[in-house]
């Protein structure tokens, strides 16, 4: 079978040390495919990948563009990457669609189809699709000047497949900010216009046009608001039904790129209102944030710039939404050679009330299931310490389960190998806290924030039974808790693949139930 990649794109992160590794000079390529390619997780057929771009629906094809430097495996002058499926799973990698020019790199950005062609770009009955990106001037910035960064469009007249750039480019000019980036397009029908919201350093800015070309400012959200550890970044603005009732609201998601939960980068977001001109807090999620509560997409220290597919829902108004599975804290670092770095698995996205207000929840998308082949399930069970659940390959499996919520202790997942290197998940009942301990999981010596500490995120439901859904995909750990209420994404490097999954209870004896364990890299799910 061809091979298949998948991964996500990312955008410029400043102060980021992009030297490569010597850690990984002696990992031989072919041994280095085997034990880290993931089976079902899109990656690049070769070098470097971040943020993922101007993503969109057409014609049954899912296309995914991202960050990408094909000439090395750190980063470096940024392209355009692209991918097409028709799952959002198994991914046909691309000819790269835009190059870096006389104006600058290619950062991030998005893509919209044009139906009504207000744009004027199409021709012949051809719908075009138009992508909206920033374009960063080096000689600007090496120059220390401000005006680094402006927006540019290019258009496309076969499905993504080819691009011509806008002759009168930039479509929005610098207005003296330094960060100034990463537009996110999308059509908003009570105004007739396209709206674009953009990363503005501490801040997002909206702007509308009537055709892509002709862009109006508008209004400014953020500052003082939610967190500002770091630069603002990746931003994306859109209109999610809430579950159970018969209203809609909008949800802002915004990336950092540093000092994110469990550190380094990190996706929040924010709830409430948009009149086509201004984005309004929702009064009760104004009143969580003043409590200082940060909404974070995803806890986990792999999960970055996630944006949502355009022109695309599922039938009850959920978002399709992909990230960047890695940390600017390592990512040109991490033990791999030939490619660098991973996409999340794609994720539904929905909005669910909580309390007072309100929580975005995320879970697989629905295709993942038809990569699943049963290995074993079991009905309820008694976990007195530890109990074996597995032995065999475990690189690339999906389980879901129940647990008894406990009151003491800790009740935890741990995937080993036989050398004795390990990966542990689960609930902290003492803290009342989810985590991930990567500390003991093979290579970790490539970092020293890479594995410091076990990542934790707190429970948000209050269930006497704890709903758990996991994908792990050789070097990857996507764990859904309380489905998908709280979520936690992270990497790991086993010096040989992971052999044996327990789980363990400390304190009391813990109880197991609805277990169902699958394989998923079989069929489809091959890579090769």
């Amino acid at each position: 079978m061809k091979k298949l990649f998948g991964y996500i794109i990312p955008f410029f992160f400043l102060g980021c040390d992009f030297t490569p590794s010597t850690t990984t000079e002696n990992l031989a390529p072919i041994a280095e495919e085997k034990l880290y390619r993931p089976y079902l997780h899109f990656t690049p057929a070769s070098n470097w990948m971040n943020d993922p771009n101007g993503m969109f629906y057409f014609n049954g094809k899912y296309h995914l563009y991202f960050q990408h430097y094909p000439d090395k495996n750190v980063w470096g002058p940024m392209h355009w990457g692209h991918a097409k499926s028709e799952d959002m799973i198994h991914w046909e990698e691309q000819p790269i669609a835009l190059y870096p020019d006389e104006k600058g790199y290619i950062f991030s950005g998005s893509a919209v189809v044009d139906h009504n062609n207000t744009s004027g770009f199409g021709k012949e009955g051809k719908t075009p699709i138009i992508a909206m990106f920033t374009h960063h001037n080096m000689d600007k910035e090496k120059a220390q000047q401000v005006d680094v960064e402006t927006q540019s469009i290019a258009y496309s007249l076969d499905e993504g497949k080819t691009w011509t750039k806008y002759a009168q480019n930039p479509v929005i000019e610098n207005p003296g900010i330094r960060d100034f980036r990463d537009p996110k397009v999308f059509w908003h029908e009570s105004s007739a216009k396209w709206v674009m919201v953009l990363a503005a350093h501490d801040q997002v800015m909206i702007y509308n046009s009537p055709n892509m070309r002709e862009w109006t400012y508008l209004s400014a959200f953020g500052k003082g608001i939610g967190n500002h550890d770091a630069v603002w970044e990746c931003p994306d603005l859109f209109e999610l039904n809430v579950k159970g009732r018969s209203q809609s609201k909008y949800v802002l998601l915004v990336s950092n790129s540093r000092k994110s939960p469990n550190s380094g980068s990190a996706t929040q977001y924010f709830v409430g209102d948009f009149d086509g001109k201004e984005f309004i807090l929702d009064p009760s999620f104004k009143e969580e944030l003043i409590q200082k509560k940060d909404f974070w997409m995803d806890f986990g220290k792999d999960n970055y710039a996630g944006v949502t597919w355009q022109n695309t829902q599922t039938h009850a108004g959920d978002k399709y939404l992909i990230g960047w599975m890695s940390n600017w804290e390592y990512a040109t670092k991490v033990p791999t050679v030939g490619w660098r770095s991973a996409m999340t698995l794609p994720r539904t996205l929905s909005l669910h009330p909580h309390d007072s207000s309100y929580r975005l929840v995320s879970q697989p998308v629905k295709t993942l299931k038809e990569y699943r082949e049963e290995l074993k399930t079991m009905e309820s069970q008694p976990i007195d310490q530890e109990m074996l659940l597995y032995q065999g390959e475990v690189a690339g499996i999906e389980m879901e389960f129940t647990l008894d919520r406990p009151h003491a202790g800790k009740i935890f997942f741990v995937l080993s190998s036989d050398l004795g290197e390990h990966l542990d998940f689960g609930y902290d009942a003492d803290k009342e806290v989810y985590f991930i301990d990567r500390t003991q999981s093979g290579r970790v010596d490539f970092s020293p924030t890479f594995a410091n500490q076990r990542s934790i995120a707190p429970r948000f439901s209050a269930s006497e039974k704890i709903k758990g859904r996991v994908i792990v995909d050789k070097t990857s750990v996507e764990v859904f808790w309380d489905d998908g209420m709280t979520t936690l994404t992270e990497t790991f490097f086993p010096t040989r693949p992971m052999h044996k999954l327990k789980i363990k209870s400390t304190n009391e004896k813990g109880m197991l139930h609805d277990f169902a364990l699958y394989d998923l890299k079989s069929n489809k799910g091959e890579n090769k």
